[in-house]
């Protein structure tokens, strides 16, 4: 399960991520009620992706030969699937998942290890936290095809991924015809995009690539 997030940026040499607005009414979507005001309904708990660029991974038997005939395992994180407690002050959010691989040379029983990251986003921008884990892939003598879970969570302060009453009256309010402001989308207002892109998360997950394993997902 990849998201399409058409574009990425690097919180460090060997991660892309990418933005996602978190949303409103049915938990990401923004629903006009009778044409006149915006009603909001946003939860707490981050959203969760597996950024551009970062869901597949792919070794070489030699790094200095990136052709095919030279390819050791590939592999790539699939069925992604969050479970969220926004009961206390801190929302805890966990992903867990599925990484399927391949190995092309399936002489002998062999374990492949493999990093993941998982980064807490704020705003779209903002590293809040990183942590970086290891699936275990075991493959048997012959065996070309395997596959492991992982899971990975992190903590957001609801306080934090809460709007604040005045920026959710501004979007909530009823505007009757004939307002000056009737018209207007109240989330184009600089102070409450600002204020949304504020209280809004993101739990991340991808596989934690060199520049070199970066740069050939992203020009494949």
């Amino acid at each position: 399960m990849k998201p399409n997030r058409p574009a990425f940026f690097a919180i460090a040499p060997i991660a892309a991520l990418c933005a996602v607005l978190a949303g409103c009414s049915r938990e990401g979507d923004l629903v006009v009620n009778q044409g006149v005001g915006i009603s909001v309904v946003r939860s707490a708990c981050p959203a969760v992706g597996v950024p551009d660029f970062t869901g597949d991974i792919t070794t070489f038997r030699s790094a200095e030969n990136q052709s095919a005939a030279n390819l050791d395992v590939t592999a790539a994180i699939t069925n992604l699937r969050s479970r969220c407690d926004d009961t206390g002050a801190k929302v805890y959010s966990e992903a867990s998942f599925e990484v399927h691989a391949r190995r092309f040379d399936t002489r002998g029983a062999r374990r492949v290890e493999l990093p993941f990251y998982s980064v807490v986003l704020r705003g779209g921008t903002a590293v809040q936290a990183k942590r970086i884990g290891t699936v275990k892939i075991d493959f048997a003598d012959g065996q070309e095809r395997a596959q492991a879970g992982a899971r990975a969570g992190a903590f957001v302060d609801r306080a934090e991924a809460t709007l604040p009453p005045e920026i959710r009256e501004k979007i909530t309010r009823r505007r009757k015809a004939g307002d000056a402001d009737a018209a207007l989308d109240p989330l184009a207002d600089p102070q409450v995009k600002a204020a949304v892109s504020r209280a809004s998360f993101e739990l991340l997950i991808g596989f934690q690539l060199t520049e070199e394993q970066l740069a050939y997902n992203a020009t494949r």
